[in-house]
């Protein structure tokens, strides 16, 4: 990327040399880390870090929105979304985009995704030691979602759409805006009546307006519903039931995702390591990176549904933020896995509504 060195790199008025010059000193003295802590450490953002070509060159994209419809172009992919404590990467292609309004899904049987557009800014072209990417941030610098080339990729086609996308505009710093602050309690102000409603969901996605209706966070919710609807276990769940679907060859659904997106993949998981405080699933088509030792709550949250209950295990950090959550394979019409349903029930001290 051709830089102004003259461009700020924030308020502080940090030159783009200045911030490169910082983070070449980083990388040299600690080699090893990724970019996101690498942006943590130097007071800056990941965005500011790729705009600035630190380590890597970089091309920023016009308009994200019209670069992420165009990836069905491209053949297969490897798709990234992550968090600060579980990272989600899945191989496949983009297929059924739906990108028209503020939220839009992938409906793809590889690559499955939700995004809320709002949350998005900036988007760029990435190369880094060999390693092409069009990866996309959200207002406040932090990277909503990443797509990597690999050999099955068409290259052809993916220069074709960087070249398209490319900005014309001179180079510059992408500043942070302030996140939008939460204005949901943590306890419910009403619980029998939010008990009530909870107990009249007909659809999953009823939960999260249920949640604004209430004016209340996911954790506060679940403490105030009643154990047959959430039951909170042991934090070491989330591997406990990856590693009993692995042995029982359950087809499970895994959601990760941030404020601009989430990323989902079905299907078994079977390939599993720890390495450190990571326990990852290591499959040809999906990678999962769980920061477990970040896990401070695990809950088993039962929702009524047309189908029948649905039930899902879901992990939380020590601030409230969801982690990741799983559930048994299914498809809108199909009632919940009797063998998933067996498993939740069976982390439970008391059972769950039926």
């Amino acid at each position: 990327m051709n830089a102004d060195p003259h461009a700020c790199a924030g308020a502080g008025g940090e030159s783009l040399a200045a911030l490169r010059a910082r983070h070449d000193a980083l990388t040299a003295a600690e080699p090893k880390l990724r970019v996101r802590e690498r942006a943590r450490r130097l007071g800056t953002t990941e965005a500011a870090l790729v705009a600035a070509g630190c380590g890597l060159d970089a091309v920023p994209l016009d308009t994200p929105k019209d670069v992420f419809r165009a990836l069905g172009a491209l053949g297969r992919v490897m798709a990234l979304s992550r968090n600060d404590w579980c990272v989600h990467e899945r191989h496949g292609r983009y297929e059924d985009i739906q990108a028209d309004g503020h939220v839009g899904v992938v409906l793809g049987p590889d690559i499955d995704l939700r995004m809320f557009f709002q949350e998005w800014r900036d988007a760029f072209s990435v190369v880094e030691n060999g390693r092409h990417s069009i990866q996309f941030f959200d207002r406040q610098g932090v990277a909503i979602h990443k797509v990597y080339r690999t050999e099955a990729t068409d290259a052809q086609a993916w220069e074709a759409l960087v070249a398209r996308f490319a900005s014309k505009q001179p180079p510059a710093l992408p500043v942070p805006e302030a996140a939008t602050p939460r204005n949901e309690a943590d306890e419910a102000a009403d619980p029998a009546a939010l008990r009530a409603h909870w107990l009249g969901l007909k659809d999953t996605h009823d939960f999260f307006p249920m949640l604004r209706r209430f004016k209340v966070s996911r954790l506060g919710a679940l403490r105030a519903a009643g154990p047959d609807l959430a039951q909170r276990v042991g934090a070491d769940t989330a591997q406990a039931v990856l590693e009993r679907a692995a042995e029982r060859r359950l087809s499970i659904m895994c959601f990760v995702g941030n404020r601009g997106i989430v990323q989902i993949h079905t299907g078994p998981v079977e390939q599993l390591r720890r390495t450190g405080p990571w326990f990852n699933v290591l499959d040809p088509t999906f990678n999962l990176h769980l920061d477990t030792t970040a896990i401070t709550e695990c809950w088993v949250v039962n929702k009524p549904t047309v189908d029948g209950w649905v039930t899902s295990l879901e992990a939380y950090e020590r601030g409230g933020e969801l982690v990741v959550q799983f559930f048994g394979a299914r498809k809108p019409g199909q009632p919940e896995l009797v063998a998933w349903r067996e498993l939740m029930q069976a982390l439970c001290a008391t059972p769950l509504a039926a």
